[in-house]
């Protein structure tokens, strides 16, 4: 993809993920929940407008693109473009109230993700980025930590949505409780990577994660210098994702595997 392309992707992903971010700002008294995998992984009203404010005004602007969405919004690509988006990334934190819930969209072709934005509202935060041209936040230029030692790094984790899964994470923890400084659970996958792309985290890691959680925060995080990967070095996604320095990556590599 060319770098006139990527900007004209970007401009527009920015936009519709500020006007997005504004439409979930108005948060409702009461919520309709939909229950998805579980009876504690359920969507709200709001993630389904949002899909529709985001998929809608996309498809206005190129109608030839694909969409891969969190919510069921699914298009076949006859651009060679395809967006990826999470209209509401920390559900369960906006739920409640809590801060760091966002907007994910990222658009890919047939080489990867090209295109990635972040948008935090609640933190002021919009990140940004597009392939082999850095990350930014708020418009200024960010980089992760590296080097950073195990005993001084501040990593962030997830938990799944499966009970099944939650003994071997949690045994994980245990383990790694003991090496690092500490371990943080913000509830927002795709704002955990921009943390580590900005510098506010060390490292992140996530067992479960799907394409809409990791695709414009993983691009965010490579482009600020970080290695992001799945189990032993290999692709990121459902079964592990491990962000970090590189130094701190081979560390963290070394332990879960």
């Amino acid at each position: 993809m060319d770098q006139k392309l990527k900007s004209e992707l970007l401009e527009l992903a920015v936009a519709i993920a500020k006007e997005a971010g504004a439409l979930l700002s108005q948060r409702p008294e009461v919520f309709d929940l939909e229950t998805k995998s579980s009876a504690i992984d359920f969507a709200t009203q709001m993630d389904l407008a949002s899909e529709k404010l985001i998929v809608s005004k996309l498809l206005a602007k190129r109608p030839d693109d694909g969409i891969i969405a969190e919510e069921g919004s699914a298009v076949i690509s006859k651009s060679g473009v395809t967006w990826v988006i999470d209209p509401l990334d920390g559900t369960v934190n906006y739920f409640y109230g809590i801060a760091g819930w966002n907007v994910s969209i990222a658009a890919k072709d047939c080489d990867g993700v090209q295109v990635g934005v972040v948008y935090a509202p609640s933190i002021n935060a919009l990140w940004t980025a597009t392939k082999d041209n850095g990350a930014t936040l708020n418009g200024i230029k960010i980089s992760c930590n590296d080097p950073v030692t195990l005993d001084r790094a501040l990593i962030a984790t997830g938990f799944s949505y499966d009970m099944a899964d939650r003994k071997s994470q949690a045994e994980l923890v245990s383990k790694l409780i003991e090496s690092v400084r500490d371990i943080r659970r913000l509830g927002a996958g795709a704002a955990d990577l921009c943390l580590v792309a900005t510098g506010r985290l060390d490292a992140f890691y996530e067992l479960g994660l799907k394409e809409w959680d990791i695709a414009a925060g993983g691009l965010i995080a490579e482009e600020a210098g970080a290695l992001v990967t799945g189990r032993n070095g290999g692709p990121a996604g459902l079964e592990m994702v491990i962000a970090a320095g590189p130094a701190l990556h081979a560390k963290l590599v070394a332990i879960i595997g």
